[in-house]
């Protein structure tokens, strides 16, 4: 008979992983997650050096949801002799490597995951989750009462560059593969960055360092209207919550889908330090009158491609103007994000996962997409839940609720009122709410 778990992963990345450090120490869930990796990689091509990531140290895998944790950020700095050297340090953003490392660190710890586990199909006998993976050495079948989805996303382009990069294979990639290709776009003598996020302003800061040793020409594509950095501001921050997630969760589809494009400055922008950094490294660079082969252009959306010989041809478009130009390079390096799929491998339940009208997971307040409660989703929910979906620090909150639903109690107590503000709009505001609030005083 195969072995029923309480619980079973599919992809172990930084969510999957936190979901298996905080279900380690919790007795009464009997829990196994598989990847189809070797081991745990996160991005790889974006390990750039001195590269920080976007949120304070805190945001570790554990710690929102318990600090006392022994797979915490400070626990794995304690244990590799390095945790005055980060405090001297006096920063709360960790190298990217660093918290590459600390995951690797976690997961060496961890006996519940499974590597070199392609999961091929999903299907449900009745009573549980039936998952069958391929392995070195056949196939291997898990059964787990609850399921939890943390595939991730996946690099996207848009169609312009996608048909482009398939005319020009290993000229136009996305900068999820950018250092192992860095050698080849410099040695082309003209690259193209395409993108408004961070990625695309680190790919182009990299760049730009060496232009001039390696004597290639640099620009870069955004159709955002500015190079916008992320809103740090406090109150703002205040939208990562369970707050807004029970706000935003009860707004119409609609509106839901609006705010999410009016809300991507809030997470897909560029930190500041960094905006600040490329002037900077421009104005090092173009100091004494020394020639910078490189442009900037913003509000610009590349609208086709072709290839001209040994050339690239982008047509670009302005979008306060409407005006056309072509744009010649010879490398493009797309930084145009990464975006969530629903995986073959559920083709036999598609009957059982909920479905908005657009095709995407109908994701619960606490994070299901089966009638039964017991198919769970990690970071696949941005379009029901908003800025939290992909945060790093409220992945614990996510994973407490999780299990929380899989044991039928709180393992770790969930906070659900953390902010000062409130989104909508209470019953009682003003004066008339004071005076209640006094005489309860009182």
């Amino acid at each position: 008979m195969t072995r029923t778990y309480d619980l079973v992963g599919v992809g172990i990345g930084p969510m999957g992983l936190g979901l298996a450090a905080l279900a380690d120490p919790v007795s009464d869930v009997d829990a196994v997650f598989l990847d189809q990796a070797d081991g745990f990689c996160w991005h790889p091509g974006m390990m750039l050096e001195g590269a920080t990531i976007q949120v304070p140290f805190l945001a570790d895998l554990v710690t929102m949801a318990d600090p006392t944790s022994p797979y915490s950020f400070l626990a794995f700095l304690k244990d590799q002799g390095r945790l005055y050297p980060f405090y001297v340090r006096e920063s709360f953003y960790p190298l990217r490597s660093e918290y590459d490392q600390y995951c690797r660190w976690v997961a060496d710890r961890l006996r519940t995951l499974r590597w070199g586990r392609r999961v091929t199909t999903v299907e449900h006998d009745g009573e549980a989750w039936v998952v069958t993976a391929q392995t070195s050495h056949g196939e291997e079948v898990y059964r787990g009462r609850h399921l939890v989805l943390g595939t991730g996303t996946s690099p996207r382009m848009p169609a312009p560059l996608a048909e482009l990069a398939a005319a020009a294979p290993g000229r136009v990639l996305h900068s999820a593969s950018f250092l192992s290709h860095r050698e080849v776009l410099t040695a082309s003598g003209a690259v193209t960055v395409v993108g408004s996020g961070q990625s695309a302003a680190e790919v182009y800061r990299d760049l730009l360092e060496t232009i001039h040793e390696g004597e290639y020409r640099l620009d870069w594509v955004t159709r955002s209207p500015r190079f916008f950095p992320m809103e740090y501001t406090k109150l703002t921050l205040e939208m990562t919550s369970p707050d807004y997630i029970a706000h935003y969760h009860a707004l119409p589809e609609s509106l839901r889908d609006r705010l999410g494009r009016e809300q991507r400055n809030l997470y897909k922008g560029i930190s500041g330090d960094l905006v600040d950094d490329i002037y900077d490294t421009l104005y090092r660079k173009s100091a004494l009158g020394r020639m910078l082969p490189t442009t900037l252009l913003t509000d610009v959306e590349v609208i086709d491609g072709r290839v001209d010989g040994d050339q690239l041809v982008l047509t670009l478009q302005h979008g306060q103007t409407g005006e056309v130009a072509e744009h010649r390079t010879r490398t493009v390096v797309a930084a145009t994000g990464y975006g969530a799929a629903i995986p073959a491998f559920l083709e036999p339940v598609r009957d059982r996962v909920n479905l908005d009208a657009a095709g995407r997971y109908e994701v619960t307040v606490d994070y299901t997409v089966d009638d039964a409660r017991t198919l769970h989703v990690l970071n696949a929910e941005e379009h029901t839940h908003g800025v939290t979906a992909p945060d790093l620090g409220f992945g614990p909150w996510r994973n407490a609720t999780i299990l929380a639903n899989v044991t039928g109690r709180e393992p770790y107590v969930i906070e659900r009122s953390t902010t000062f503000q409130t989104f909508g709009l209470p019953a009682q505001t003003g004066l008339a709410a004071t005076e209640r609030e006094l005489e309860a005083i009182r």
